[in-house]
């Protein structure tokens, strides 16, 4: 059966650029806001004060001194460690700041509250309104392990687009909407909800490029599913292949189905995985689900020569590139933002990196290596994917895991 499509508004006209890994993305970044003549906004989840963190304060200190408007909005969780500083270094420089729910100080910490697991996960920039980067990628170093305790020897993995084109004023407009959202409840313009149901702004008339795309947001208001059945889409018309690369992946029971399904239709499946752990419980977690992954059919692969972070996946001659994971945090909880790319060449080039990244870095799981892992290996995957399903139950959405 046929699932419906995602509510995606799709438009032509588009230019959309690969970047693998900050090495690409930062540099294009960097030129953009250096060429920038009227407004900078920047979204992330993690902004650490490394030396891309400091190169990129460089950058926009630039275009504030060029009279140029920039705003910055950024977790209060994935960057809690700078976000006090860095918005006073924003504000010295004449620069906008604001933190998406600020983490409680001293002893409020301790108090529970659901509503602090709704993050803002989305990695985008746009530039004068007509040049947009969307990804994966946090503000922090490829090369810097999470914790600061060594240097990788190769780059973290992940990817972001460049685009121009129709699509870019449909982000600008998501942005600005948080950004209002963000105000402060005493000082939001009266009416701010109505904005929200406006539409963007008509694109400009001259096409940027030739690629069918689309923008895919979730948020917890009226786009809660909305990334999640772009994929079932996808995954439910493949004919021919499906390659998903996600650092989280612990997909709910719906997805798991539609990926069976697929393999019994001839759908070739590949799956690239984090092989270099970096969070215990959701590597483990994602493990518990192997012996039902292979047995079925699908291929999984374990990148290894450093951190996996991306989020990205192939169905054919369809593409997705953004910041959401495969996990209940980005599917039931965040604030996400992801490219939806039908375009044969941009899906022929993602593949090409994908299988590159399999066959120099991938180690591939086997049924019957994994079937022989030890009792203590076996005992941290079910019980971190236990805990996990707790975690979701208190979300009330258990039943979909």
């Amino acid at each position: 059966m046929k699932r419906p499509a995602a509510r995606l508004h799709w438009t032509e006209d588009n230019e959309v650029a690969l970047l693998e890994n900050g090495l690409a993305l930062f540099p294009a970044l960097f030129e953009a806001i250096g060429q920038a003549a009227d407004s900078v906004h920047l979204e992330t989840y993690i902004f650490r004060l490394d030396d891309v963190g400091q190169a990129l304060l460089g950058c926009l200190e630039r275009a504030c001194a060029r009279g140029v408007k920039v705003r910055v909005a950024i977790d209060g969780y994935g960057s809690a460690g700078t976000a006090r500083a860095l918005q006073a270094r924003l504000a010295a420089m004449g620069a906008q700041c604001r933190i998406y729910r600020p983490e409680p100080r001293r002893a409020a910490w301790l108090v529970p509250n659901r509503r602090r697991l709704r993050r803002l996960h989305r990695k985008t920039a746009v530039i004068d309104g007509e040049l947009a980067f969307i990804g994966g990628i946090n503000v922090i170093d490829d090369y810097a392990d999470e914790s600061d305790a060594r240097r990788m020897d190769a780059p973290r993995f992940d990817y972001a687009v460049r685009v121009r084109g129709p699509v870019v004023s449909e982000l600008a407009h998501a942005q600005a909407l948080l950004w209002v959202r963000m105000n402060p409840p005493g000082r939001r313009p009266a009416g701010w909800r109505w904005l929200q149901r406006l539409r963007p702004p008509a694109p400009p008339a001259v096409p940027a490029g030739r690629t069918r795309a689309a923008l895919a947001l979730r948020d917890n208001l009226r786009n809660r599913k909305t990334i999640e059945a772009a994929y079932l889409h996808a995954i439910g018309q493949a004919r021919r292949e499906i390659v998903i690369a996600n650092a989280y992946f612990l997909p709910g029971r719906s997805f798991r189905k539609a990926l069976r399904q697929a393999v019994l239709r001839g759908v070739r499946v590949r799956l690239l995985l984090q092989g270099m752990v970096e969070y215990r419980m959701q590597y483990h977690a994602t493990r518990a689900l192997y012996d039902e992954l292979l047995r079925h059919g699908m291929e999984v692969y374990e990148y290894m020569p450093s951190y996996l972070h991306a989020k990205v996946a192939v169905v054919d001659d369809w593409a997705t590139v953004g910041s959401s994971n495969l996990d209940p945090f980005s599917l039931l909880l965040a604030r996400e933002a992801n490219l939806m790319v039908r375009d044969a060449g941009f899906a022929s080039q993602l593949r090409a990196s994908l299988e590159r990244a399999i066959d120099t870095g991938g180690r591939r799981v086997l049924a019957h290596d994994y079937g022989r892992r030890g009792w203590l290996h076996r005992l941290a995957d079910a019980v971190s994917h236990v805990l996990l399903r707790i975690a979701v139950a208190l979300t009330g959405k258990g039943g979909e895991y």
